[in-house]
């Protein structure tokens, strides 16, 4: 199949052809470790989750790597840090709460059916890589040393902006360039700076004799060119990352290693905000992952997310996700106990959808149609055939890969539930049927809907049950 990606760079979608496809390349920014994933952090994870799948379906899984970073020496940490503990040395809580975060990442998206990257190094374990970095821009021009710090020298790069695409005047405005005496121009960005008294310190690159700590943006470049070398093949990342943070990566290791590219493609999601408004603290509506599987399944926030194209904006509404609960559950009722077979192919007009730049919608479109002809047309094998066949696209996008009975075992709401008085109900309500009196058969469903249970009869007599979120 063909693959073709829009890239952020050059504007515009471009067929994919790797460096080595012995060995393709994918460096994706990670999470900064100081507080609870919240659901627009999910974006990009499940974004290049998606495509991390594709490639490995498209050049084998032992001939992709997929490096994403971990940050674990930042301001916002250290801050937190203090906060939560005050009365431990700066450094032992920093320790703290970089591993419970870390951890509770992991097992978000592990929840929201994500694989492992191949590599996830993290920024405290590349600092020798990161001097060395620094003091290949010091000595060829592009970066100096002021008053502990060490800074990039902007104009020393002749195309700096270009995947931005902004004049140097928005530029400066959009970053909120910090005017600081040592700088030599005000775009000039932080490398390396000296650390205050109980911070994360280390020996300071460049002649520097007091001990410091990197910049944000150094991290990234040194730890993509540890894993992935000096040029590779896609680098992704949310929209709000493409200035000045990936811009930054850009000069850095451009200059560093005087090439003429960084990435061959750069892919950026959109930007996602909640009931039509853009997520925020003080408007009440910051929903972290955790908060939303304590009540969705994570193949129903996964499915949500992919209803978009990925660099379009998205609104996470409550009636879109019980919609996407609406659509896995039946899809899920199709499937029944048919496990994933490595024969069967994923449907060619799913992989023709993700091959053009991942349109997941129309993907999903396709196992719509799929599921209606098992719904309506199919029979014997060849109803088991499209079964599989829908099982194996929704592999591919991260979805079904439970059987159904594993599926509405593990919905979060359907443990709050006692299961033998659901059981004790339909069974009164089965007799209620048998015996015509379909009153008391009404009144029970609706006693089960109280208690968020949805029912649904099927032909053979049997009734079945799932949990439901009501919407207010």
């Amino acid at each position: 199949m063909e693959l073709r990606l829009h890239d952020t760079l050059t504007r515009q979608k471009r067929r994919f052809a790797p460096l080595d496809p012995a060995r393709v390349r994918m460096y994706v920014c990670g999470p900064t470790v100081y507080d609870f994933a919240h659901i627009g952090n999910a974006r990009p994870v499940i974004v290049f989750d998606v495509l991390f799948r594709l490639l490995r379906h498209m050049y084998g899984a032992d001939h992709v790597s997929y490096v994403r970073n971990i940050t674990d020496v930042d301001d916002k940490i250290n801050a937190r840090a203090a906060q939560e503990y005050p009365d431990r040395p700066l450094n032992e809580a920093i320790r703290i709460v970089t591993a419970a975060t870390e951890r509770q990442f992991h097992a978000d998206v592990e929840a929201l059916g994500c694989l492992t990257p191949t590599i996830e190094p993290r920024a405290t374990e590349h600092i020798e890589p990161m001097k060395t970095l620094i003091e290949r821009l010091v000595a060829t021009g592009h970066a100096y040393v002021a008053q502990d710090h060490v800074l990039f020298r902007v104009a020393s790069m002749a195309d700096y902006g270009r995947l931005s695409g902004r004049s140097l005047d928005e530029m400066i405005a959009g970053a909120r360039v910090e005017v600081a005496p040592y700088k030599h121009d005000p775009m000039d960005f932080v490398l390396w700076k000296p650390s205050q008294a109980g911070e994360p310190a280390w020996p300071s690159p460049c002649g520097i004799a007091a001990p410091g700590r990197p910049g944000w943006h150094i991290e990234c470049s040194a730890m993509s060119w540890q894993h992935l070398g000096e040029v590779f093949d896609i680098h992704g990342g949310g929209i709000d990352l493409i200035f000045p943070h990936h811009e930054n990566e850009i000069a850095q290791t451009r200059c560093a290693f005087r090439t003429p590219l960084m990435a061959n493609y750069w892919l950026h999601n959109g930007f996602l905000q909640v009931e039509g408004e853009k997520m925020a603290k003080s408007l009440g509506n910051f929903i972290t992952i955790r908060e939303l599987l304590s009540e969705w399944p994570g193949e129903v926030l996964r499915l949500n997310m992919l209803r978009s194209h990925y660099r379009q904006p998205i609104d996470w509404t409550a009636r879109g996700l019980q919609e996407s609960q609406t659509i896995l559950d039946d899809w899920y009722h199709l499937i029944g106990d048919v496990t994933a077979s490595p024969d069967v192919a994923p449907d060619p007009d799913v992989m023709e959808s993700l091959g053009d730049d991942l349109n997941t919608p129309n993907a999903l479109t396709r196992l719509h149609a799929l599921a209606s002809e098992i719904r309506t047309g199919a029979s014997g094998q060849n109803q088991i055939e499209l079964k599989r066949k829908l099982k194996a696209s929704g592999h591919l996008l991260g979805i079904l890969t439970q059987t159904e009975q594993g599926y509405l075992q593990h919905h979060p709401l359907r443990a709050l539930i006692d299961e033998s008085k659901v059981k004790n109900l339909i069974d009164a309500r089965s007799h209620a049927r048998k015996s015509r009196d379909f009153k008391q058969a009404d009144s029970i469903r609706e006693e089960l809907a109280q208690m968020g249970v949805e029912i649904e009869d099927h032909r053979d007599g049997t009734t079945t049950w799932k949990a439901k979120r009501r919407i207010s």
